[in-house]
């Protein structure tokens, strides 16, 4: 349980701490270049993937309720887990999911009333007394970007032929990266992660 701590600990510093610099330095939509396939580029989502919406006000607030459900079952499958000294590559793995599932939770609970300007011409405070939104209606940072190609599609590809593409074209955070290395590890070594048991 203590690595699993570790990790867990670690991967929400490394969020919020991410998230909070950029959240308080960048303006929203500002895109700095690290490398040709590599870019930060501060945007903000309501917690869906790829940023899809869902049912507004009251769509919000039920994935945010969802998520801490879901959350206490991943925290449960953890322990459980550990208590039962299962493989250590799934003690990794979900300890990776659970602390990404649970930074973007922070985002979606806390940002709403810690922040001002979600968006804009102006850059964020941390604490404002004019936050940009409530409780349980916070928007996830996202700002990690990676166009490994752009270019336009050869025309003899099905519907997407002749249009310009981009590879990879998805804006995300550090949480995000935990929650897909955690589903990935149980992916590459499911054979490792979950065991026959002999009769």
């Amino acid at each position: 349980m203590k690595k699993a701590l570790i990790i867990i600990i670690s991967v929400l510093l490394i969020d919020q701490i991410s998230k909070i610099y950029i959240k308080t330095n960048f303006f929203y939509g500002e895109d700095v270049i690290i490398f040709d396939w590599f870019r930060i580029h501060f945007i903000e989502n309501n917690g869906m993937a790829w940023g899809f919406e869902f049912g507004g006000k009251s769509g919000k607030l039920f994935l945010t309720i969802f998520r801490l459900f879901a959350i206490s079952g991943i925290g449960y499958w953890l322990f459980t887990t550990v208590k039962n000294n299962g493989p250590k590559i799934l003690v990794v793995a979900i300890s990776l999911i659970f602390a990404g599932a649970m930074g973007n939770i922070i985002d979606s609970i806390f940002y709403g009333v810690i922040f001002n300007t979600p968006g804009g011409h102006n850059i964020a405070s941390l604490f404002s007394d004019q936050p940009y939104g409530e409780l349980f209606f916070g928007k996830v940072v996202d700002m990690l970007y990676f166009p490994i190609w752009s270019g336009e599609l050869p025309s003899w590809i099905p519907f997407y032929g002749g249009k310009p593409f981009t590879f990879f074209n998805a804006i995300f955070n550090v949480a995000d990266t935990a929650i897909s290395t955690g589903v990935g590890l149980l992916i590459l070594f499911n054979k490792r992660a979950f065991p026959k048991v002999e009769e």
